[in-house]
Formats: structure tokens, sequence, C-alpha cells
């Protein structure tokens, strides 16, 4: 039998972000890989995309354990991110991380668990 656990996945709606964060690559994947050494996870790889002008970024941080993404519309002030963690390990350390790092005004967090059911018998 595999030592495998349910994992969480998390959504992270942030508002009210200053626009200048949520255009600037290098420091959205600054503050993604914090948020996944903050979580304890094993960063494997990163990728990011400005869409350049007034626009947003779209980034991932590629983990060992699954992903942190990210998604910005900077002349909205708005980030979505998305936290899926395997394991023990919790996503709403990573969320709060974040949060901290784009200074939103307000957030709407929502978890869900990923492979409750994989191994219940038959």
């Amino acid at each position: 039998m595999s030592d495998y656990r349910p994992s969480a996945h998390g959504l992270l709606d942030l508002y009210g972000c200053p626009a200048d964060i949520l255009r600037d690559a290098v420091a959205l994947e600054q503050a993604l890989r914090q948020a996944a050494h903050n979580a304890q996870a094993t960063i494997l790889s990163a990728h990011f995309h400005t869409f350049g002008g007034h626009g947003g970024v779209t980034g991932v941080v590629l983990l060992a354990e699954s992903h942190i993404t990210i998604h910005t519309w900077a002349e909205h002030g708005f980030a979505a991110v998305d936290v899926f963690l395997c394991g023990s390990l919790q996503p709403q350390i990573a969320a709060q991380s974040i949060q901290a790092a784009l200074s939103a005004q307000t957030a709407q967090w929502r978890e869900y668990p990923r492979g409750e059911n994989l191994f219940q018998a038959a």
C-alpha cells in the first residue's frame, strides 16, 4: 500500500493589490518562492510571463509536492492564486505569505481536499 495522504488544493482571490506589484514578474516569482519556502515545499522550477503594457503576469512555481500558480489583472488590482500541496503541507501558510507580499486589501480563500477517496475499500 502506498503512503499517499490526501492533498489540499486552495484558491486565493486577492483584491486591492497595487498595480505595480501585479505587473512585476520578478517580485511575483520571489513572493511565490517565499510562500513555497514558508510552507516547507520543495521548489523544482519556475516560469513567469509578463503581458506588457498595463497587463499582468502569469506564473507557476513547480513543486515536488505539486504547484503554486498566479494570474494577475493589474488594471483591476486583482490576483488569482492556486496553491496545491500534497501530504501534510498546509497551503494556507503559502496563501498568507502571498497575501502579505501582494499587499492585498481583501482576500477570499477556499480550500478543497483532493484524493480523499483514493484508497477507500470497495
